[in-house]
């Protein structure tokens, strides 16, 4: 083997063990520093724009586009947060309490049931209807302390979740007044032709912008509709089931339904017809067209992803990555497209440069 050899592999093994190690000690504050190039990607183009209005000052650029950031994403999602704490905890008085008793109401729904509905949950099991509404109170109960203690971790956590929001906002600084020079050096290193870069850096900015942007745009909207028709209809937690129906909205095609539909089944089963033939259409014609419609134009078409795709690949980011999936999984299910249509040309470029150095 010779010398050149030898050093070209010692340093690659080096290189990987110092990537490997910086990755290990960054690996605490990923969530800051994926939320932090994440807001940088989807910015961008506000700073560019703010560039040439303040004589390319760069620093007050970056300034300016951080302070539109938090006064349009930071300051309402923590006025949430603490609406949604203390909703959370008042649910929890009134469920420990006994004031709010789902077992109860899930049992008076099974007592309802049709004959043939009967028969079938005796065949899963379900005979004894005091028994299933003892066991979903103390289902519920269960589910609820948990709740609780979380919230109570989170706050107590106070001073870690400040440490990683002042982490995000100082990398984002950076990432948005050095993000060009930062994308060049990267491409110099990326063993690939410059068209191919392109490509994939055009595919992973798309990806990017299209599934937050599209995402969280379909969840603020159908939780907030369904949030308003909740406290319309006087159901208790409005803010707070308007919160986990914009959670869900982000798994396409099922999403909301998920919490407009057993109340829209609730409604009708114990004489309340009125209220769930509105929540019914409501959630059907109003809250499932928004998605229909809406999530094809801002995720599908922008990202070019089949939607069956685009639902794996959100499952199993949310499954692996926590919330932090719904952009993580389309994004590595993009470029994972991306990459193989790019084969082909690769490797007819690759036989073209060796050809070139023969000659």
């Amino acid at each position: 083997m010779s010398l050149s050899r030898l050093y070209l592999r010692s340093f690659i093994i080096l290189l990987v063990f110092v990537s490997l190690a910086f990755f290990w000690i960054l690996m605490p504050f990923y969530g800051a520093i994926f939320w932090g190039a994440t807001l940088a990607v989807i910015f961008a183009p506000v700073n560019r724009r703010l560039l040439p209005m303040l004589g390319n000052r760069r620093n007050l650029a970056a300034f300016l586009t951080l302070a539109i950031i938090v006064l349009i994403v930071l300051v309402p999602l923590g006025l949430i947060s603490a609406s949604l704490v203390q909703e959370s905890m008042s649910l929890y008085k009134r469920i420990d309490s006994g004031e709010f008793n789902l077992g109860r109401r899930v049992a008076q729904v099974v007592e309802m049931m049709p004959a043939p509905l009967h028969e079938l949950l005796a065949g899963f099991g379900v005979h004894d209807l005091a028994s299933l509404r003892e066991q979903l109170s103390d289902g519920i109960l269960e589910a609820s302390k948990l709740m609780a203690k979380r919230v109570v971790s989170v706050g107590q956590d106070t001073f870690g979740f400040f440490v990683g929001m002042a982490v995000m906002l100082y990398l984002l600084f950076f990432l948005l007044r050095d993000g060009m020079e930062l994308a060049t050096k990267s491409r110099s290193v990326i063993p690939l032709s410059p068209e191919h870069q392109q490509k994939l850096i055009q595919k992973f900015t798309t990806v990017v912008r299209a599934t937050v942007k599209g995402n969280i745009a379909i969840a603020a909207i159908q939780g907030a509709l369904g949030g308003l028709m909740f406290w319309i209809l006087d159901i208790q937690g409005a803010l707070l089931w308007a919160v986990v129906m914009a959670v869900l909205s982000l798994l396409p095609a099922v999403g909301a339904s998920l919490i407009w539909g057993p109340v829209a089944i609730y409604f009708l089963m114990t004489g309340a017809i009125w209220q769930g033939v509105v929540m019914t259409a409501f959630g059907v014609f109003v809250i499932g067209l928004i998605d229909n419609v809406l999530r094809p134009v801002l995720v599908g078409k922008d990202t070019r992803l089949p939607d069956y795709v685009i639902l794996i690949s959100t499952l199993g980011g949310l499954a692996v990555f926590g919330l932090n999936g719904f952009v993580i999984g389309p994004l590595i299910a993009a470029l994972f497209i991306a990459c193989w249509d790019l084969l082909p040309s690769a490797v007819r470029h690759s036989f073209r440069e060796q050809g070139a150095l023969r000659e």
